[in-house]
């Protein structure tokens, strides 16, 4: 059996079986993405957290044990969302929703203009109602550094495609 190539952008899965096949195995590695400090500001103005060390460089620059601004850790998970959507257009399916997270941990800071990409093993997947729940270890890496800035594991459902029942 062919399995995906991990790194390649779309659907990591072409079908239902593709993905059995995948429980306890790496799903795909994302591309790499730059969190800039435009990306952090704007994350603080979205969510209201402008803690000097995400916001203010200068000060972070003199006093911050990192040199420099970090990204928020919530600005950092938040990447998931774009990583699923990069790569679970899944063809037998119409519709994702994040469904949740059962634990989280931000391990590293992720330093202003630092690269990071997301490695996504499919730990666990149940049968639902019209669809899939898939359970993912996610490990999201900073690029140059050992320890990944977070650990999380992620809660997605995607919904089949609707059956059009055939015209009379």
């Amino acid at each position: 059996m062919n399995l995906p190539d991990p790194g390649r952008s779309g659907s990591f899965a072409q079908s239902v079986h593709e993905i059995r096949a995948l429980v306890g195995r790496e799903a795909f590695v994302t591309d790499w993405v730059q969190l800039t400090q435009r990306h952090i500001d704007l994350f603080a103005q979205a969510t209201g957290d402008f803690q000097w060390i995400h916001v203010d460089v200068e000060r972070s620059r003199q006093q911050s044990p990192y040199g420099s601004t970090i990204a928020h850790g919530f600005l950092t998970l938040s990447l998931l969302g774009q990583f699923y959507e990069r790569h679970m257009s899944l063809p037998f399916c119409e519709m994702g929703l994040n469904y949740g997270l059962n634990k989280v941990r931000f391990t590293h800071p992720v330093p202003a203009d630092s690269r990071v990409r997301g490695r996504f093993v499919l730990a666990q997947l149940q049968d639902i109602a019209g669809g899939l729940q898939l359970t993912f270890g996610v490990t999201l890496e900073i690029e140059g550094q050992e320890r990944p800035a977070c650990i999380a594991e992620s809660v997605v459902r995607q919904y089949f495609l609707a059956q059009v029942p055939p015209k009379p």
